[in-house]
């Protein structure tokens, strides 16, 4: 394995690494395989975790190296970017700005007022709902000097956080030498104690990685790390944000300008975009993504976000009970955070 070399790049360190891997062996039983891992990203720490913070490492670094004290970042109104952002700022004892748009068709005071909204507040960001270009422009100028982030946190500064991540997941994934196995001997109560401590532990070759993709980010950062590592694993990247066509240009470029960034070789067919499952738009909801959110939360007791990992979460199950992943295949679902999101739409898991 090949590691790119991320150390020319300022970074500030804010989460907890690594975050876990865990198997997820009822889920896997559900769907009749394949095996399923999960890669806890809503385990980053920084007010309630998610992948924003890996961006948001390299992102700040250069921010602080250039001697900014305001930083300024967009996003939708539930934004978990935003979220993390604030959070960083707080821990930086950076200004920061939020100017946040309507992007999703809601503006009841639930949506507008919980969720990522109230701790953006109790984080300490000063929240503008901006509605276009103009409005942008003049809080802008009224901020002043700043260090501005892109929404999502996506160039390839942000990116290098996630070739990191791949680089994570590979080291954790690799299989340990042939020894005794530790159950040996053990009697039936020792030995179910040692399966259930093996749910986080070495997964073997990885076939696939399955993550929600909006501002791309993410996906090129792993897209890229893992070519530069040698693994084959192919990236799926759930559209949750624009149409396939318009996703996989915006991750191709990003890629690239990712790779342009490290000094290495643009990876080529690594990743495949799905728009299958995003449903009337983003933040909609859908019901495979609320099924998902329930089949995940019921099987393996962990927690999905409607508009991100649900939506990533559906597409995994729709495309193994469409046999486009096979029962005999290693994947691993990215989980990229969002818990703050589920509060703000009950009416998708009533029943």
């Amino acid at each position: 394995m090949t590691t790119p070399d991320l150390t020319a790049f300022p970074r500030v360190r804010l989460g907890h690494w690594p975050t876990p891997l865990e198997r997820c062996d009822r889920l896997s039983a559900e769907l009749g395989g394949p095996r399923i891992w999960i890669k806890r990203d809503d385990c980053t720490g920084l007010a309630a975790g998610g992948n924003k913070t890996r961006k948001l490492e390299y992102l700040l670094g250069r921010a602080l190296a250039e001697g900014h004290h305001t930083v300024v970042t967009f996003g939708a109104v539930q934004s978990n970017h935003a979220r993390q952002t604030a959070a960083a700022c707080a821990r930086l004892g950076l200004r920061c700005e939020l100017l946040l748009t309507r992007s999703v068709p809601r503006s009841d005071e639930l949506y507008e007022t919980s969720g990522n909204v109230l701790l953006d507040g109790l984080l300490g960001a000063r929240v503008r709902i901006v509605d276009d270009a103009d409005d942008i422009a003049a809080a802008l100028e009224e901020i002043g000097p700043a260090y501005v982030i892109p929404p999502g946190g996506s160039n390839a500064v942000g990116a290098l956080g996630y070739v990191g991540a791949a680089l994570e997941l590979l080291t954790q994934i690799q299989p340990p030498p042939e020894t005794a196995r530790p159950d040996q001997g053990a009697g039936p109560q020792e030995q179910e104690a040692t399966r259930l401590e093996s749910k986080v532990g070495p997964a073997g070759a990885v076939d696939r990685v399955v993550v929600a993709t909006s501002t791309a980010g993410t996906a090129a950062g792993l897209a890229v790390g893992l070519a530069e590592a040698g693994s084959a694993a192919q990236v799926e990247a759930v559209a949750v944000y624009r149409p396939a066509e318009e996703t996989r240009a915006v991750v191709e470029e990003l890629t690239a300008e990712t790779a342009r960034l490290l000094g290495v070789p643009v990876p080529e067919d690594r990743v495949t975009v799905h728009g299958d499952w995003l449903g009337p738009g983003y933040g909609v909801v859908t019901p495979e993504m609320s099924e998902a959110v329930r089949l995940f939360a019921r099987t393996e007791g962990v927690l999905l976000d409607p508009v991100y990992s649900g939506k990533a979460a559906a597409a995994l199950v729709g495309l193994v009970r469409a046999g486009r992943i096979g029962a005999d295949e290693t994947v691993v679902f990215w989980h990229t955070g969002g818990l703050p999101g589920l509060f703000v739409y009950p009416d998708a898991f009533v029943g």
